[in-house]
């Protein structure tokens, strides 16, 4: 069958010979939404204006209504003209260019360039079209390597002469417009838009890339569905680790799994958990701002605070389901929990100190791994506990790691069944030597569909993520090999400038491409940059808000620690590196700025946090980055300019270019 992304789509000549009343039919019975007035006019508006301009210019394909998955939206018209693809977005009645409109027309084009097969390779127009005014052209300039040009806009009444100068100049060579919109669409959302999508009942094989080098997602996550109605099936308590490199995809996983087991009237109903507050924080507030507008635009209203509520039922913060857990000694209404960062859960002390201090509770003798599976043990049936696992991204005091979780399976747990991600072997999960132990345990297995090898977050160079593991492994040929070869798809330049950064990362985005500098919770020397960490930012704000409010990311004022920003990404960032990690000749000197100086970090532990802070600082790009290494000042002995200099040097060796 015929993959159809368009409501109508037809060569140029056959949409002028067909009748108008057939292609606003067509288009009507195509709608997923009841046609109201307004909208009915816009299409007649669009159909006469194209009807009118479209003879002169040759053969080619005309399409409405262009789905474009991953942002879950429309575009009003793509036109496939000698090669060329022109994106036209029409505001009927509009009579000035508004920013919001533009930077939709632009997203549109970087959509289809970026996650489109038949579009890769071609020159792409974004033109935003205004019918309430005339003798307006503002034409974009085509100075992207890319081949997307900046967005033109135009008119209605100008909007045939604009085609025709853009034709006239140069042809591309001969392609086939027909097959165009029957292109693979190899998406590679954000978390905020996967979950948003997910959350509407998509699964996640619509937003997920489909290429051999990502196809173990889709297989991941059906891996994990497939382990959870096993268990229910036969009636037993499994455990389950999923591995992967930084971006590849193990929070998607979680969600997809919830929301496939979203219903709380099944008995497979799930509840993705996550320790990281602000990831929680910021996807629930995203999907209820998105639950309030499509229920407007159904016409149905609806508060965000109904919506949050609806949202929390299946993603909770870590910390309320434990709570929950110490209040009711029943079974937890659910057979199936995801939680997301694992590695993360507290150690023994930790948790004991914790329950002294804020619930009272005395002589408490459990780790939260330890807790959090008793809970699920309390059913008498089946259960099933998810872990998403991230390797070396323990950043805080107490935090247990994976091993913890295995001990106690293999210690308390005995009849739970294991199933091990293949490569949870590896040094960066510190779980060798537990694994070890239960080796030869049949109830423990260990399959290769449970890792995500490829990251998903830096779709232009999956190598990234890697890259960074060399850097700060000291492995210096290494990293120099990968740099080149994803230098010229993936922007990583470096500079002594914060301000210089500031304008190269807004020179780079495009669109609503977000941006925003992070730095080191331990950068404390950063203040004389107007940079200061200990004043809190609000990361639903400096996430999900619009370059218009100074508290989000795109003013470049707020900076995010790594505590803020772990398993979320942005576009484009900057890292500004303070004098807490310094490169030395003989290696890292880890160091924490206390009172009115530096001190060195001797224990084992808190170097290895420090280390993974960079680790998640240096991996949330996904199309460029710029890393800051200040240079120090001289009169200053809490920044002289040995602090930074060996970074810097040891950078530059790698090969990274240099910006100013």
């Amino acid at each position: 069958m015929k993959l159809t992304r368009a409501y109508y789509a037809s060569s140029v000549s056959g949409f002028l010979a067909c009748d108008e009343d057939r292609v606003l039919g067509a288009l009507t019975a195509a709608s997923e939404f009841a046609v109201d007035v307004l909208q009915r006019n816009a299409w007649q508006q669009e159909i006469r204006l194209l009807r009118g301009l479209l003879s002169p210019l040759g053969p080619g394909e005309v399409l409405f209504e262009f789905v474009v998955p991953r942002l879950g939206k429309r575009i009003d018209t793509v036109l496939l003209l000698r090669g060329m693809v022109f994106v036209l977005e029409f505001k009927t009645g509009g009579t000035d260019f508004q920013r919001a409109d533009i930077e939709q027309t632009w997203d549109y084009a970087l959509d289809l360039k970026n996650f489109h097969a038949t579009s890769h390779h071609r020159v792409i127009w974004p033109v935003l079209v205004i019918t309430g005014a005339k003798g307006r052209l503002q034409r974009g300039q085509l100075r992207s390597a890319d081949r997307v040009a900046d967005p033109t806009l135009v008119s209605a009444d100008r909007l045939g002469e604009f085609l025709q100068q853009v034709l006239g100049v140069a042809a591309e060579e001969a392609m086939d417009d027909a097959a165009w919109q029957s292109g693979r669409y190899l998406p590679t959302p954000t978390i905020i838009e996967a979950a948003t999508s997910l959350y509407r009942r998509h699964s996640v094989k619509e937003i997920a890339r489909h290429d051999a080098g990502a196809k173990n997602l889709a297989r991941t996550s059906e891996k994990v569905a497939s382990l959870i109605r096993h268990a229910r099936d036969v009636s037993c308590k499994s455990i389950c680790f999923v591995t992967g490199v930084p971006g590849a995809g193990k929070t998607l996983v979680g969600l997809d799994v919830a929301t496939r087991f979203q219903d709380a009237a099944s008995d497979l109903h799930s509840v993705y958990l996550s320790g990281n507050g602000p990831l929680v924080a910021i996807l629930t507030e995203a999907l209820a701002r998105d639950r309030v507008l499509q229920e407007r635009r159904e016409g149905r209203k609806v508060t965000k605070g109904i919506a949050r509520q609806a949202v929390k039922a299946f993603i909770q913060a870590v910390h309320h389901f434990r709570d929950e857990g110490l209040k009711d000694p029943s079974q937890p209404p659910e057979h199936v929990t995801i939680f997301d960062e694992a590695q993360r859960a507290w150690n023994l002390a930790k948790t004991a100190d914790f329950m002294q201090r804020k619930k009272g509770r005395v002589g408490f003798r459990q780790s939260e791994p330890d807790f959090l599976i008793s809970c699920l043990d309390r059913h008498r049936d089946w259960a099933v506990i998810v872990c998403l696992v991230g390797g070396g991204q323990e950043i805080n005091t107490g935090e247990a790691g994976i091993g913890e979780w295995l001990e106690v399976v293999r210690t308390t747990y005995p009849e739970w069944h294991v199933h091990l991600s293949s490569q949870l072997m590896g040094s960066e999960y510190a779980a060798g030597d537990t694994i070890a132990a239960m080796a030869g345990n049949p109830r423990v297995h260990i399959d290769d569909d449970l890792h995500l090898g490829v990251s998903m977050r830096s779709f232009r160079a999956e190598h990234v993520s890697d890259f960074v593991k060399r850097v700060l492994d000291l492995e210096v040929d290494a990293a120099a090999s990968l740099y080149r070869e994803f230098a010229a798809n993936f922007p990583l330049v470096m500079t002594r400038s914060v301000d210089s950064a500031r304008r190269w990362l807004r020179r780079q985005a495009r669109g609503s491409e977000r941006y925003g500098l992070v730095v080191s919770s331990q950068a404390l020397r950063l203040k004389p940059h107007a940079i200061d960490v200990r004043t809190p930012v609000d990361p639903v704000n400096w996430f999900l808000n619009d370059r218009e409010d100074v508290r989000s990311s795109y003013y470049l004022e707020d900076v995010a620690t790594e505590f803020q920003v772990q398993g979320l990404e942005l576009d484009w960032v900057g890292v500004v590196w303070d004098a807490d990690l310094r490169h030395q000749p003989a290696g890292w000197q880890h160091h924490a700025f206390v009172g009115d100086r530096w001190q060195h970090i001797h224990k084992p532990d808190r170097r290895l946090y420090l280390k993974n802070a960079y680790r998640v600082l240096l991996t949330r790009a996904r199309q460029g980055m710029v890393i800051v290494v200040p240079h120090g000042e001289p009169e200053d002995p809490t920044r002289t300019p040995a602090f930074y200099d060996g970074t810097y040097s040891y950078l530059q060796s790698i090969g990274i270019r240099e910006v100013t």
